[in-house]
């Protein structure tokens, strides 16, 4: 068991029998009161936001986790499986971990993985990902004056807003947290 103070943003506790991760950690000290430790953290699972005080000489449980690179390699049911780079080992992950930005996971992606003791808890696509439209309508000549956007669906089968100079077959880089695009790829 470690004590409060030793606790940094980004560490993972067991707080009340559930895992979470420390968003925000103060160190507060408000006029003649005794000092104490404001924290803003969220549960791993429900990714709901808990704020507690912890006194300065409190015990708190810091969890030991593992975060390394893995390769997705397909999808199985309601789990994602990935494949560690160095050790060729597989583990299925639970797609709920992934978010939004599972829908744009392709084979052959590297996403990150956070293990507490052989339970995957963390699961991160990369920010962006480059990947070819399989489908859109043409642009009708004259509407591409403006900022105008058209329906277009990418290779994992997500549908997107694009410009209308983006045409089939064309690469382009998507936002996977928020599903918009950036730019064309060359």
């Amino acid at each position: 068991m470690a004590k409060a103070s030793d606790v940094k943003s980004g560490n993972v506790l067991r707080f009340n029998g559930e895992l979470v991760t420390v968003e925000e950690f103060l160190h507060r000290t408000p006029g003649n009161l005794r000092a104490f430790y404001q924290a803003r953290m969220r549960n791993v699972k429900t990714g709901k936001l808990v704020e507690y005080r912890f006194r300065t000489d409190e015990e708190v449980e810091i969890c030991r986790v593992e975060t390394n690179d893995y390769q997705y390699l397909y999808d199985e049911g309601d789990f994602f499986v990935v494949m560690d780079n160095n050790t060729y080992e597989q583990f299925n992950i639970p797609k709920f971990l992934f978010g939004d930005s599972a829908r744009f996971l392709k084979d052959g992606m590297n996403v990150i993985i956070a293990f507490e003791s052989d339970e995957p808890i963390i699961a991160q696509a990369p920010t962006s990902v480059e990947l070819e439209i399989s489908y859109t309508e043409p642009a009708v000549k004259g509407d591409t004056s403006t900022n105008a956007l058209k329906n277009a669906t990418v290779e994992t089968g997500v549908e997107i807003k694009v410009p209308m100079f983006i045409n089939i077959g064309d690469k382009v880089k998507v936002d996977t947290r928020t599903g918009e695009y950036i730019e064309r790829v060359k």
